[in-house]
């Protein structure tokens, strides 16, 4: 049993380590469900390659989800500037996210085994993982994070303001690197595990913490030990490991959010 769950405890790690980060850009951005939108459009470019002859989890089924997830990054880019206001960007990510979902169904109605395949692209893998797709996916996100530290400051004044034509190509580039997040983690652990992992640890870090660094290092934490504490409950109560970490993650956030009450109403200040 060991030797199947320490793969997917390691993904599960690397995953939050990316996404909690990822996440607190995208809370300050307020655009909530745009990793919902690109990860559906990430599982339909997947889905969409099977139907071309192409196999799940292949390098061909990889480029084609990612080729989707660019078409994504750039609509997003274009409908967020200065002349753009929030709730038409919001809107944006939510057309996109239901026409893609809506393609999706078509498609897997024109797959054998349907049912199989819609249930991978929501709850994923991750309890099969292999260490060799652990390595892949870190290495990948190190050098995401690596272009994150590099560009930091030009990707924290785009996230806290808004900005016109002049950055387009900077909000471009963040969602391509977004892309390439969304993509891997999709074919691991399906676009609800997905989405859990991006907004949950950033919203319950905020809580407490008003840093960036100290929002950053909460929100790893907490993911990890809720993220190794879904695993463990789908191990001991035989529950499908998808959805016991996001259930996990969604007790979190109720948690999180009466211990924020109590502290606000309290007086308390935030300890980070």
């Amino acid at each position: 049993m060991m030797e199947i769950m320490l793969p997917a405890m390691a993904a599960a790690v690397i995953l939050v380590g990316i996404h909690a980060y990822l996440g607190i850009h995208i809370l300050a951005r307020g655009v909530i469900f745009v990793d919902l939108a690109l990860a559906q459009i990430a599982a339909l470019g997947a889905i969409t390659g099977v139907l071309f002859g192409l196999q799940l989890h292949t390098t061909g089924s990889y480029l084609a989800s990612l080729a989707a997830t660019f078409i994504g990054a750039g609509v997003f880019a274009l409908t967020r500037g200065k002349d753009t206001s929030g709730a038409i960007q919001e809107a944006a990510i939510g057309i996109v996210y239901v026409v893609s979902a809506a393609l999706a169904v078509m498609v897997l109605d024109r797959l054998p085994g349907e049912a199989e395949h819609l249930k991978g692209m929501l709850v994923g893998n991750i309890l099969f993982v292999t260490w060799p797709q652990v390595g892949r996916t870190a290495l990948l996100y190190a050098a995401v994070g690596l272009a994150h530290y590099v560009f930091r400051e030009r990707f924290l004044a785009i996230s806290h303001s808004r900005g016109g034509a002049t950055v387009r190509g900077w909000d471009f580039l963040f969602y391509a690197l977004f892309g390439f997040v969304v993509t891997s983690s999709v074919e691991l652990a399906g676009v609800l595990l997905v989405f859990t992992f991006l907004i949950i640890p950033a919203v319950a870090a905020a809580h407490f913490a008003a840093t960036l660094r100290g929002r950053i290092w909460l929100g790893w934490g907490l993911g990890v030990v809720t993220s190794l504490a879904g695993i463990a409950a789908s191990a001991a109560y035989d529950l499908p490991t998808g959805p016991a970490i996001v259930c996990a993650f969604g007790l979190l956030a109720l948690l999180s959010f009466a211990a924020g009450r109590m502290f606000k109403l309290a007086g308390s200040v935030r300890i980070l």
